[in-house]
C-alpha cells in the first residue's frame, strides 16, 4: 500500500468545504472582510469616545451608603457639617509662632482664597478667620464670648495679645491651633457639587490646592493639606506614572511574544487586538456614563495582559497549523473550532468574577467591576474573533511556522515522549511516586498559608494614606498634622439623637459624659469633644478654676445657658442631635474596632426614650463602616467567584475531575495571596479587596485551556501522562510564556511611586 500523499495548499484549500464548522464559525469566516471593516468602524467611533472618559473620583462613591453607620450619618448630613468629606490645610510659620502680624496677614489671603474655591462648603469653613471660630470664657462681667481675632484687630502688639488670650480661652488649642502654637487650620468641608451642580472635580481642586501651596509658601509659610480629596488628587496626578508603567508591561508582552514566535506580523496582531480591546473599553465607559477613578485605572492593563493571553494561543494554534503545510485562511478556522469553546468560558468565567464584585454596596468597587466586565466582552470580539481573521489574511512568517513545529518534531522523534528539560520534570507529576509528594507538600502550604492567613486584618494598618508611599508628601503632611495638633484628621463622631429642644436634657449630658469617659480610655484617642464637656469646663470658670466644679450640676437653667453659647458643631440648631468626637491618632482597624465596640456596648445599655447614641460619623466613622462592609463581603465573594468558576468549568467539561483539578490550584493560590498579604502588612480594603476576585479570574483561564486538550485526549483512549505532555506541547508553551508575561510585567509596578499600585502589581504577579 503507497503511502498517503500531503495534500498541496492550493489542493487544500478546494477541498475545505466552507459551510462545515459551526454557525458562528461559517458567519465570521464567510463574510471576513465585511466582519473587519464592522469592527474598524467600532474601533473608530470608540476611540473618538475615549477621549471623552473624565479620570475623577467621588468620596460618596467610597463608602457603603446602604451601611446603617452611612445612613445614620446621610440622614444628619446636614446637621453635621466638617464629619464627612473635608480638608485640613494646617499653615505653618516657620519662623515663629501664630501671632504675627505677618503670618496672620497670609493666613487671612489664603482662608479667603480658598473660600472661594469651587465645592467648599462655605458656611462650614473653619479657621482662625472665620466668623465661626469662637471664644467662651468668664471674665468679671459673668460668661462671655466673641469671635477669636478681635474685631478691633488691627496687627499691633496689644490685637496679638488679645487674639492670644482668645485662643487660650476658645478651646481650639489642638484643634485649628496647634499645641506648640506655631501653626494653625483651615478646616475645608466640601460639597458633593459644586454651585452650578457639576460633580465636584478632584482633579482641578488638588490643583488649585496645590498651586496655593506654592504661591503661599513662596511668603515664608509652610502647608500641609491632609483629606480624602487630596489622596484622590495625588493618586490622580500619578497618572502619569502609571501610564509609563503601562507602556513599559505593552513592551515586555511584545518583546517576550517575538522572543517566542520570532514573527513580528503575528506579534503585532496580538498586542493589536489586545489594545483594541482596551480602546473598546475606555470607548464603552463614557458611552455608558462611567468615568475612570483611581481604583479603577489598572484595570485596562489587565484587560490587555487578559487579551495577551488569548491572543498568544489562538497565534500559536494558527502558527502550528500553517507549519504542518494548512492554507492560514484554514489554519485560522481549524484553530477556531479548537479554541472558541474554551476561550469563550474562560472569557465568561473572568466576566462572571468580575461581576460578582457587584454584590459588594460599595460603588468605587461596583464601577471596578462594570468596567472590567465591558473590557472582558471586548476582548470575545477583538481576541477570539477579530484576531483569527486577522492571521488569517496575514498568516504567520515560514521561519516562525518552522520553529513551531521544532517542538513537535522533537516530541515525534522521542516516540511520543518529551524531551528531557522543564517539560519532561512536569511530565513526571503524573506519576503517583512523583504526585503524592506534591500533593503532600501542597497541604503542608495550604496549611500553612491559612494560618497565617487568619491574622489578615480588615482596613488600613498603616497611618496616612496607604495608597501612597510612606515618604509621599501626603504622608508627610499627615505626620506633621499628627505630631502638632492633639486633633487628628481622623475623626469618630458619635450621633446622639434627642427629641425636639432636650438635647441639653441633664440625664442626657450625663449619659454623653460617660460615653465620653469611656471613650478616652480607648488607645489610638488623642482627645475628645462634646457638649458635656464644654458645659464641664465653663462650669469650672465660672468657679475660679477649682477642680472640683468640673462636673454637670443638676441645674437644667444653667445647662441651657451654656448650651445657648456653644459652637453649633456641638448640637444641630434643633436640639435634638448631640456629636461625640473622638480624635484618633489613626483609623487603623484595631482602633476603630475598639471604638466601635465600646460604643456598640454603650448603647445597649443606655439607649432610651430620651437619648439613642447612632454610629457613626466622621472621617473615622465612616472607614469603620467602610471596614465593616469589606470583611462582610471579603470570603462570601471569593465563595461566589469560585461558585462562579465551579459551574462554568462544569458546563465545559462535563467532569466532576476535572473541575476540581481545576479549582483547587486556585484556591490554594487564594490562601498563599492572603498569606502574603499578611507578610507585606497589607489589608483587606476597598483598594485590594478586587486584587484576588481578578486572580481567580485571570488564573481560570490557563487551566481551561490545559485541560481542555487533556480531556480531549482522554476521551480518544490516551494515558493521562500522554494526554498531559500533549496538552503541555501544544497550550502548555503558550500558557507558561503568557503566564510568565503577565507575572513580568505587574511585576514592574513594584518601582511605582503609588502603593496601591506597587501592592496590585505583587499579589497579581504572584497569583
Amino acid at each position: 500500500m503507497k503511502p498517503a500523499i500531503p495534500l498541496t495548499v492550493s489542493e487544500q484549500t478546494l477541498s475545505f468545504d466552507r459551510q462545515s464548522g459551526s454557525l458562528v464559525e461559517r458567519a465570521l469566516f464567510n463574510h471576513r472582510l465585511i466582519v473587519l471593516l464592522v469592527c474598524a468602524l467600532v474601533t473608530v467611533l470608540l476611540g473618538w469616545q475615549a477621549t471623552r472618559l473624565q479620570l475623577n473620583a467621588s468620596y460618596e462613591k467610597t463608602i457603603p451608603q446602604g451601611h446603617p453607620y452611612i445612613v445614620n450619618w446621610l440622614a444628619h448630613q446636614a446637621d453635621l457639617k466638617g464629619l464627612g468629606n473635608a480638608v485640613r490645610i494646617a499653615v505653618a510659620n516657620p519662623e515663629g509662632d501664630i501671632y504675627d502680624a505677618r503670618y496672620l496677614e497670609t493666613l487671612r489671603t489664603l482662608n479667603d482664597q480658598v473660600f472661594l474655591i469651587p465645592g467648599v462648603d462655605r458656611a462650614a469653613m473653619k479657621s482662625l478667620w472665620t466668623p465661626n471660630m469662637r471664644w467662651t470664657g468668664v471674665t468679671e462681667e459673668g460668661l462671655e464670648g466673641g469671635p477669636v481675632i478681635p474685631d478691633a484687630y488691627d496687627g499691633q502688639a496689644a490685637s496679638l495679645q488679645q487674639l492670644r488670650a482668645n485662643v487660650q480661652r476658645s478651646g481650639e488649642i489642638g484643634q485649628i491651633v496647634a499645641l506648640d502654637g506655631r501653626s494653625s487650620v483651615i478646616h475645608v468641608p466640601l460639597l458633593a457639587t459644586t454651585a452650578d451642580g457639576r460633580t465636584l472635580d478632584y482633579v482641578a481642586l488638588s490643583r488649585q490646592l496645590e498651586a496655593l501651596r506654592e504661591r503661599h509658601e513662596a511668603r515664608g509659610v509652610t502647608l500641609h493639606i491632609t483629606g480624602f480629596a487630596k489622596v484622590v488628587g495625588d493618586l490622580i496626578a500619578g497618572l502619569r506614572q502609571v501610564v509609563v508603567f503601562f507602556v513599559l508591561a505593552i513592551l515586555i508582552a511584545a518583546a517576550m511574544v517575538y522572543g517566542y514566535t520570532r514573527c513580528v506580523r503575528s506579534t503585532v496582531l496580538v498586542v493589536l487586538s489586545s489594545l483594541v480591546a482596551v480602546v473598546w473599553q475606555l470607548g464603552l465607559l463614557p458611552s455608558l456614563g462611567y468615568a475612570l477613578d483611581p481604583y479603577s485605572m489598572l484595570v485596562p492593563f489587565l484587560v490587555f495582559a487578559i487579551g495577551m493571553s488569548h491572543g498568544a494561543q489562538k497565534m500559536n494554534g494558527i502558527m502550528q497549523d500553517i507549519g504542518r503545510g494548512v492554507p492560514k485562511w484554514i489554519a485560522a478556522r481549524y484553530t477556531f473550532r479548537r479554541l472558541f469553546l474554551a476561550g469563550l468560558t474562560a472569557l465568561l468565567a473572568d466576566a462572571v468574577g468580575f461581576a460578582v464584585l457587584l454584590a459588594i454596596d460599595i460603588r468605587v468597587i461596583q464601577e471596578l467591576a462594570i468596567a472590567a466586565s465591558i473590557g472582558v466582552a471586548a476582548l470575545i470580539f477583538t481576541n477570539l474573533i477579530v484576531l483569527p481573521i486577522l492571521l488569517s489574511y496575514t498568516g504567520v512568517s515560514p521561519a516562525a511556522a518552522r520553529r513551531s513545529l521544532h517542538g513537535e518534531q522533537d516530541f515525534a522523534s522521542a516516540g511520543g515522549h518529551e524531551p528531557a528539560g522543564l517539560f519532561r520534570l512536569l511530565e513526571r507529576f503524573t506519576e503517583r511516586r512523583w504526585a503524592l509528594p506534591a500533593v503532600l507538600v501542597s497541604l503542608a502550604l495550604a496549611l500553612g498559608g491559612y494560618g497565617v492567613s487568619r491574622h489578615l486584618a480588615i482596613g488600613d494598618l498603616d497611618p496616612g494614606a496607604p495608597e501612597l508611599r510612606a515618604d509621599s508628601r501626603y504622608n508627610r503632611d499627615v505626620v506633621f498634622v499628627n505630631a502638632h495638633y492633639g486633633a487628628s484628621s481622623d475623626v469618630f463622631a458619635v450621633m446622639v439623637s434627642t427629641p425636639d429642644g432636650a438635647c441639653a436634657d441633664h440625664d442626657t449630658l450625663m449619659r454623653v459624659d460617660a460615653l465620653e469617659w469611656q471613650l478616652q480610655q480607648l488607645p489610638g484617642v488623642e482627645s475628645t469633644q462634646s457638649l458635656a464637656r464644654l458645659n464641664r469646663l465653663v462650669l469650672t470658670g465660672l468657679n475660679e478654676g477649682q477642680p472640683r466644679w468640673f462636673d454637670l450640676i443638676p441645674n437644667q437653667a444653667m445647662l441651657n445657658m451654656v448650651t445657648g453659647n456653644a459652637p453649633r458643631g456641638l448640637y444641630n440648631d434643633s436640639c435634638n442631635l448631640l456629636t461625640v468626637s473622638a480624635f484618633l491618632q489613626d483609623h487603623k482597624a484595631a482602633t476603630l474596632n475598639g471604638l466601635i465596640d465600646t460604643v456598640d456596648r454603650f448603647a445597649a445599655a443606655n439607649d432610651g426614650p430620651k437619648a439613642k447614641f447612632l454610629l457613626a460619623a466622621g472621617s473615622a466613622g465612616i472607614e469603620a463602616a467602610t471596614n465593616i462592609v469589606v470583611r462582610e463581603a471579603w470570603h462570601r465573594m471569593l465563595l461566589l467567584v469560585y461558585a462562579a468558576v465551579v459551574v462554568l468549568a462544569f458546563i465545559t467539561f462535563r467532569s466532576w475531575r476535572a473541575v476540581v483539578v481545576a479549582v483547587l490550584p486556585l484556591m490554594l493560590t487564594s490562601v498563599l495571596a492572603e498569606a502574603l498579604m499578611v507578610a507585606f502588612g497589607m489589608g483587606v480594603k476597598v483598594a485590594t479587596l478586587p486584587v484576588i476576585a481578578l486572580g481567580v479570574g485571570i488564573g481560570v483561564d490557563y487551566a481551561l485551556y490545559i485541560l481542555s486538550v487533556m480531556l480531549g485526549e482522554l476521551r480518544r483512549g490516551a494515558s493521562l501522562s500522554r494526554s498531559y505532555r500533549i496538552a503541555l506541547h501544544f497550550t502548555g508553551r503558550v500558557v507558561l510564556l503568557t503566564g510568565l508575561t503577565l507575572a513580568v510585567g505587574v511585576a514592574t509596578w513594584v518601582f511605582s511611586p503609588i502603593k496601591f499600585q506597587a501592592d496590585m502589581g505583587l499579589l497579581l504577579a504572584f497569583m
